[in-house]
């Protein structure tokens, strides 16, 4: 777990949350109870996320307790964490500071409740975990399964109604907006969900269904419809998706430039 010394971004996070405090009052003691009472970034994050997925059966200490745990034992969640910050920094023209995610983007403060509940997951508290999945869909409307294995450096921009499958995978660097789905196909058992590789863009209302792979820095259009594997560094769209073009990038996810180049060749992203 970090701590504030060596912290830069949490740093950074703080004396923002100082300046806004000193900007807006009324807000200052949210400002305060969130970020500036805290040493760390998990503290702070773990008590946010508490407090917003409390109920009567797990109460904001309880929950908290159970959070603080996962951050405590598995450092990783604290560097993905990091690292997804700072693909919102970078990727969401909307987002102009480090506080803003933690504080008030619900696609962020999803993917971290998502990752203590898969830690759960992976260590035989099922029914805890699929509790706190329950509770975060209720909450951000974003439907993660804690079995699903997801990177770091991940965007969900805007969020609401994206859902995510017990058996996909989600590699580094991936960005996806609202309603997108990486789904099964029906009642088919066993690993039945997509693949998304590394510096995959997934465009708004996408639905990526049954076992199949999206490549290396693909992009997927605006409410494609995807049932078969999408090769590297190409462009799918349509109902049913089919690729059309390459891509101008290496990385999709990085750019977020979800206009379709048609003169892109095939594997010129590489």
């Amino acid at each position: 777990m970090n701590n504030g010394s060596s912290d830069s971004i949490w740093e950074t996070i703080r004396e923002e949350a100082a300046e806004a405090a000193a900007r807006e009052p009324m807000l200052a003691s949210f400002l305060h109870s969130v970020i500036l009472y805290h040493q760390s970034l998990e503290d702070a994050l773990s008590f946010h996320l508490a407090n917003k997925l409390e109920s009567v059966a797990l109460p904001a200490m309880t929950l908290r307790d159970l959070i603080d745990e996962a951050f405590r034992n598995d450092p990783t969640i604290g560097t993905a964490v990091r690292t997804d910050i700072r693909a919102v920094i970078d990727r969401d023209p909307a987002c102009d500071r480090f506080s803003e995610p933690l504080l008030f983007f619900k696609g962020f403060q999803a993917l971290q409740a998502y990752r203590v509940a898969h830690y759960y997951w992976t260590h035989d508290r099922q029914e805890l975990a699929m509790f706190m999945q329950s509770r975060i869909s209720e909450i951000f409307a974003v439907d993660i399964h804690p079995a699903a294995r997801i990177g770091k450096g991940i965007l969900i921009d805007h969020a609401t109604s994206v859902v995510i499958g017990e058996t996909a995978v989600v590699e580094d660097n991936v960005s996806m907006l609202h309603e997108v789905t990486l789904g099964g196909t029906g009642k088919q058992t066993g690993d039945r969900h997509p693949k998304v590789r590394h510096g995959v863009l997934i465009a708004a209302g996408a639905k990526i269904l049954g076992n199949v792979e999206i490549g290396e820095g693909a992009k997927i259009g605006g409410g494609a419809v995807v049932l078969t594997n999408i090769p590297p560094h190409t462009t799918a769209v349509g109902v049913p998706a089919k690729p059309i073009c390459g891509t101008n990038e290496d990385e999709p996810a990085l750019e977020m430039d979800h206009r379709i180049n048609m003169d892109a060749d095939y594997g010129a992203g590489i």
